[in-house]
This record gives C-alpha cells, structure tokens and sequence, in this order.
C-alpha cells in the first residue's frame, strides 16, 4: 500500500539530489513488478489515468471525423484535426503518419471513421498503443479532452517494468506526489495481487539520480 508520506519524501530528496538548472524538468517514475507472468495478455497493464494535477506539459490530442466532432474539437482548441480523406492520404505517406503518430498522444475518432482508421493507420498507430477512442454520433468530446490533457498512459506490453511522466519540478512536491500516489494506487488496483506485485518504485528529475520510494 502505498504512502503519500513516504511519496513526498522521496520527491523532495529527487528534486534535492538533481542538478541545479536554469530550466524546468520533468519528474518521472518507474515501476518494477514481479512475481507476475507478463506474457500473458490478461496480466498487462493498458491504463489512461487522469491525474489530478496534470504531467505539467501540453498534452497533443488528434481529432479524425468530420462535422460536429470538428466543431467541438476546435472549441476544445485540440491541436490536429484529421477528416476522413486525409486519413486515406495519410495511408500512402508511411513518413508522414509515423509523425503524425508519435506526436499526439491521444487519437479521438468518429465511430463512422474508425474502419478507414483501422486501415490506413493502424500500422502506425497500434504498435504505439494510440489507437482512437471511438466516439458515437451525439457524445460531446470537449470533457474528453480536458481529462486526456491532465492524463497519462500505462502500457506495459509484455514488460515487468515501465516508466511515466508524473510531473514537472515547477510544480510543487506536493502536487507531483500526489500524482504518483493516485498513478501507483491505479496500477495497483489492475495486478493480480496488487502491491505484492510490484518490487519498487523509483523517482527522478530527467538529469537527477533514481530515488527509491520505500
């Protein structure tokens, strides 16, 4: 079970140990699990959490259909938007696609659009774990997007360890312990025996030393 106390303490002691910069750094963790056969599908973990403060960075979202989801995308201010014939475009320009789909994070998508999304970028947005969310006709996507802005994703594949963003060291210690508490209780709450399964939970500055959480 995890420990907002014993959290801050070690954010505190990874934001104390790091370098001194004249810039804001990102403040990750990664998580080491055990006793847990990853080969197995049902045991990995494929998690949105929303945090309740945010990573600190902008979070690139990507809107594909046409008519009222446009509408809503753009007063949602989404950063892409994608109609249905530039998805086939996409499809026959693998370069292009393969940016499209490293630099967004998250992929919204008509459920009208999903079969051409399925076919002409698929291939470059599966592997990566960023397939839409299929919406229906009427569901407003603007609450949509406000929480994928403040989340993060888990996907663990067949790994026993992953690493994600959970704040910024312009935010406050408290701010980002708080994050890693709610991301930890999550990821808990998915494994088979819960905090049994994870051996340790590391926290760093990108230029900082790892601090183990006890």
């Amino acid at each position: 079970m995890v420990d907002r106390a014993k959290i801050l303490d070690a954010v505190k002691t990874a934001i104390e140990k790091a370098p001194e910069r004249k810039f804001s750094e990102s403040i990750d963790i990664t998580v080491n699990l055990k006793n847990i056969d990853m080969a197995q599908p049902k045991n990995r973990i494929d998690e949105t959490i929303m945090l309740p403060h945010g990573t600190g960075e902008k979070i690139q979202i990507c809107v594909i259909g046409k008519g009222d989801i446009v509408t809503q995308a753009k007063e949602a201010s989404v950063d892409l938007i994608i109609g249905p014939e530039e998805v086939e475009r996409l499809g026959g320009e693998p370069r292009e696609a393969r940016k499209v789909a490293s630099t967004y994070r998250y992929f919204l998508a008509e459920t009208a659009v999903m079969p051409g999304v399925g076919r002409y970028l698929g291939p470059r947005l599966g592997p990566r774990g960023r397939m839409p969310m299929p919406i229906p006709p009427q569901q407003d996507i603007r609450p949509i997007v406000e929480r994928l802005r403040n989340s993060v994703k888990i996907r663990t594949k067949d790994k026993k360890i992953f690493s994600t963003k959970v704040g910024t060291t312009a935010m406050t210690p408290e701010q980002v312990a708080e994050n890693i508490e709610t991301i930890v209780k999550r990821v808990e709450s998915v494994l088979e025996q819960g905090p049994l399964n994870v051996r340790s939970v590391f926290v760093k500055t990108t230029m900082g030393p790892a601090v183990r959480l006890e």
